[in-house]
């Protein structure tokens, strides 16, 4: 099957990679008159998010704007995305599971980035001058892009080897699927149908991805119950439906 194609349907509620985890601990008092810049909004567990992981957390989403809409990603999105990685990532921790990825294979995945990204093309990305004003355009540092994209690599990686195996796909699915499915759609766009011959892989890789998105969700909606999730700052409690990870739309 296409790993890629499986990746960005895995991908879409993991937009922009995850903060490195910190113990939660008592912050001190700021001194009488100081001005609190940042401050606790979620608790996992021993881990907490603060306000400028949020910040930062919507500013990475430039990197994905077609799974991350622009206009639409707002605090509580990005706090949600924040909780699901934090309790994957402990979860890879728990099964001894590397939470980076070699240099060499997330260069290349930046390169193929710098190519993908819509509004790269009037930055002109693919050239180190234009890939640099793109960063500074949305407060982004390579170190950082580098830094969550080997983060995210490896939870693709993980998600993949962890739900993928065991899924099959019979030739009665794809049938069904190419029958019930595909040819509608493509009759009501007037467009020619190929034999299933030549669909087969494709069909079945769409029902590949469909069973193992499934999957993922439903362990991701475990880990939710289980993970002691906190929502500190009221801003955001009162929209976020911690179960289901979902705010008010």
């Amino acid at each position: 099957m296409n790993r890629g194609v499986l990746i960005s349907t895995l991908y879409a509620a993991l937009a922009a990679g995850a903060p490195p985890a910190r113990t939660q601990t008592q912050p001190p008092a700021p001194p009488a008159g100081a001005v609190q810049l940042d401050h606790v909004v979620a608790a996992i567990g021993a881990n907490v998010i603060l306000e400028s992981d949020v910040r930062e957390e919507m500013r990475l989403s430039a990197l994905e704007p077609l799974q991350v809409l622009p206009g639409q990603d707002t605090p509580d999105r990005a706090l949600r995305r924040l909780i699901d990685r934090t309790l994957i990532l402990e979860q890879m921790k728990v099964q001894q599971q590397p939470v980076t990825t070699p240099a060499a294979q997330v260069q290349k995945a930046i390169e193929q980035l710098r190519r993908e990204i819509p509004d790269c093309s009037r930055y002109r990305c693919e050239t180190e001058k234009g890939w640099d004003a793109f960063l500074q355009a949305h407060d982004l540092t390579p170190d950082l892009v580098e830094e969550r994209w080997s983060q995210r690599l490896a939870i693709l990686h993980f998600i993949d080897m962890r739900f993928r195996a065991g899924v099959r796909v019979s030739k009665q699915q794809i049938e069904d699927y190419y029958s019930a499915t595909l040819l509608p759609a493509l009759a009501k766009d007037h467009e020619p149908a190929p034999p299933l011959a030549d669909v087969s892989s494709r069909i079945e890789e769409i029902l590949l991805q469909q069973q193992v998105n499934s999957l993922f969700q439903d362990w991701l909606a475990s880990l939710r119950d289980q993970g002691n999730v906190q929502i500190i700052d009221p801003a955001f409690s009162a929209d976020f439906d911690i179960q289901s990870g979902e705010g008010s739309e």
